[in-house]
């Protein structure tokens, strides 16, 4: 996947087109990257949990070069909005639209 981690200017008719809907494209764009950075950052404390410490003392807390090398990896990475924005534009996400007849849930008094 081929995902720009720089700001690119985006054709907002190219991303309403799936939908329709520009507003809908965005919703289902922002819950992908939100889905994206949660998994990241699960991901990353997952990593870093391996250099916790339980010292309270700051002279004992040092640098670890593998833990820092960890973060810079995780902060090159590109934003989850565009690793988003990509997979909708190429058509790798699957979503479904709720239909306006859908049954709500009804109380009985």
């Amino acid at each position: 996947m081929a995902v720009q981690p720089s700001i690119v200017t985006r054709d907002i008719d190219q991303i309403a087109q799936p939908t329709g809907n520009i507003y809908e494209s965005v919703v289902i764009i922002s819950k992908r990257a939100r889905q994206i950075a949660v998994n990241i950052k699960e991901e990353l404390n997952g990593k870093l949990a391996d250099f916790a410490t339980t010292v309270d003392n700051l002279e004992e807390v040092f640098e670890n070069r593998e833990q820092i090398e960890i973060s810079k990896y995780y902060e090159r990475m590109p934003k989850p909005t565009s690793t988003a924005i990509e997979e909708f534009l190429e058509g790798k996400l699957m979503y479904r639209m709720r239909s306006a007849e859908e049954p709500t849930e009804k109380k009985e008094e």
